[in-house]
């Protein structure tokens, strides 16, 4: 075990309540920013970089971790280390049981990669730490230049962790309006990890020359041409639903907090377009939807909505795994009345005499649908579009609108060695292949039993047999990230599985003199074992700990209601059980206490 320290925490803020529940390898809830500078990256100066940049921003050095009822972050005292870029963009970060960093930075020619988790952080924070990352690179790259800084010296950590949700919730309620089932656009959708990757390159001045002429925002001109993009792929005989776009917002320019966790909102903009619809009449739409006081008392009422779900003291005491239930058949409903997205960073802003190395900086996100991203830096905008489907017709609209619209194009070629080769899991292939042995194993035993032996039905209890080895090595395989959970799991279902044995083969009783007691007691020897061989931190196994020693309640049980025939195994399991949980809270009080106070957190 690691010399143990107080390790920081916070709650979840209540924008990334649902991202760890609808994360996977459809939509992994990664966004990636990048700068593309104007000379090769070298390692050793970037990874000195980051070192200098956490040190700025330690409120990044957290792992997600779950409690009884809540999602919290906490901090780690994990390296965090730049690699070269291999794996496809937006990848997962977040594995569930894992225990690692929710960002990584990566490196490609002279591309620098921020990728995150969306629940650490979101647009505006992750910006903030790649102009950091990038200020201090250059610095270290060239010492004979004289940089500005480019963040504030003057916050502390605590502003970085400001809970900007509480902090402006004010509990106003107001009339829910409801959201309309949008259209969905159709395709052959790609395979799990699978995204098609359009970057889009503009003039920002042209850009926006072109939003002026129509009396709207940037952001509502370029919503409009994605909105008009999707409508033109759509049959006139199918124009019944509206195509909504779901547009995020960055409450920080509405509410003043330097928060670099989540502080964002978002509108829905249904666009209701007949059969002969022009760019015009998307735009109106767009525009009137994009008013800043129209926005303002949307994503205001949204926010105080989301934080009284929160804080409803019936939903907050419903134990973790039933809320993750209810969030993801609430993302998959709420992704009904949603066509496509579109997200705008906006101009990102550097001292002047960065420009000499910066190239331009770049935004894209993985995704379930459609998604754009934006940003610019000086005259040089980027679209950054990401797909779930194998055409490229709204890319191919999209660009013939601009185009149209007198702005200049130009498609960047892909250039992510990620996505060259994708190498499959050889764990996930020895499951598959072990699976296929149990049910050939299970089918044989029938076959041998119905031609060999049909008076005795010996098959079914191999296949009762071959079922439990399955199950064992399936949470072993699916908790192998987390080796104490692991066994918690595996304990489980040891104890249950030889109660349903001992009663199938004439309940001699053998599963709660003996097998129960004796799991027990391995259980706990095992989880002090491997939290030493793994070196774990007290944060990392002493609620485990606590579960291996409150286990020890089955045998009290068992043995009060009389169920125990031998009763000598019961009582040296529970005594030391006891034993094992009074140990912990007088030689680890301060911690258990702690650790009770985060994982029972309602």
């Amino acid at each position: 075990m690691k010399k143990e320290h107080s390790s920081r925490w916070r709650k979840l803020d209540n924008a990334a309540q649902a991202f760890p529940a609808a994360t996977g390898k459809k939509d992994t809830r990664v966004f990636r920013f990048y700068c593309q500078l104007k000379e090769d990256i070298q390692a050793d100066l970037l990874q000195k970089a980051l070192e200098q940049t956490m040190e700025h921003y330690p409120v990044f050095s957290m792992v997600l971790r779950k409690g009884l009822f809540w999602f919290y972050l906490e901090q780690r005292d994990l390296p965090a280390k730049v690699e070269e870029e291999k794996r496809p963009p937006c990848s997962e970060i977040y594995v569930p049981d894992h225990k690692t960093l929710l960002f990584q930075v990566s490196y490609y020619k002279t591309r620098i990669n921020f990728e995150v988790f969306h629940a650490l952080t979101d647009g505006t924070g992750a910006m903030l730490f790649l102009k950091e990352l990038v200020s201090n690179y250059l610095i270290l790259r060239h010492p004979e230049e004289t940089f500005s800084k480019v963040s504030e010296d003057m916050l502390t950590e605590t502003d970085f962790e400001e809970d900007s949700f509480s902090q402006y919730y004010t509990g106003k309620k107001s009339e829910k309006e409801k959201s309309r089932p949008a259209y969905q656009i159709k395709g052959e959708y790609l395979e799990q990890e699978e995204m098609e990757i359009t970057e889009i390159l503009l003039s920002a001045e042209a850009v926006h020359k072109c939003a002026k002429a129509h009396g709207v925002s940037v952001t509502a001109y370029l919503a409009a041409a994605l909105v008009y993009a999707v409508y033109e792929e759509i049959p006139k005989s199918r124009l019944k639903k509206p195509v909504s776009l779901m547009v995020p917002a960055n409450l920080r320019n509405f509410f003043p907090s330097a928060s670099m966790t989540n502080f964002w909102s978002w509108i829905e903009i249904a666009c209701d377009l007949g059969p002969e619809a022009s760019f015009e009449d998307a735009l109106q739409i767009t525009g009137a939807a994009m008013q800043k006081e129209a926005l303002k008392q949307e994503i205001s009422t949204r926010m105080n909505d989301l934080v009284r779900i929160e804080r409803n003291p019936v939903l907050r005491a419903v134990p973790l795994e039933i809320k993750n239930l209810a969030l993801m058949a609430g993302t998959t409903l709420g992704g009904r009345s949603i066509t496509t997205v579109y997200s705008n960073i906006g101009r990102i802003q550097m001292p002047p005499e960065y420009e000499t190395y910066i190239e331009r900086f770049g935004f894209f996100t993985s995704t379930d649908k459609v998604q754009m991203c934006s940003c610019s830096y000086g005259d040089s905008m980027v679209l950054g579009i990401t797909s779930k489907i194998a055409d490229s017709n709204i890319e191919r609209n999209l660009m013939h609108l601009l185009q149209k619209e007198g702005i200049v194009c130009e498609q960047e070629e892909n250039d992510f060695p990620g996505q060259k080769e994708q190498p499959h899991g050889t764990a996930k292939l020895g499951l598959k292949i072990f699976s296929f042995t149990c049910i050939a194993a299970v089918v044989l035993c029938w076959m041998m039993n119905f031609l060999a032996t049909p008076q005795m039905w010996w098959a079914g209890y191999a296949t009762a047999g071959v079922f439990c080895a399955w199950l064992l090595i399936r949470v072993g395989y699916q908790k192998r990230k987390n080796p104490l959970k692991n066994s918690m799991w595996q304990l489980i279902f040891i104890m249950i599985g030889a109660i349903l044995w001992d009663y199938a083969t004439g309940w001699i009783g053998w599963s709660v003199d003996f097998a129960i007691p004796l799991a027990v007691l391995l259980n706990g020897a095992t989880m002090q074992i491997l939290a030493r061989a793994y070196k774990m931190e007290v944060s990392e196994y002493l609620f485990y700990l606590m579960q291996s020693g409150a286990a020890g309640i089955v045998p009290a049980i068992l043995w009060l209601t009389g169920t125990v025939r031998i009763t000598w195994p019961s009582v040296i399991c529970v005594g030391l059980s006891v034993l094992y949980l009074i140990g912990l809270f007088f030689f680890r009080g301060k911690d258990f206490m702690r650790e009770m106070q985060k994982k029972f957190r309602v």
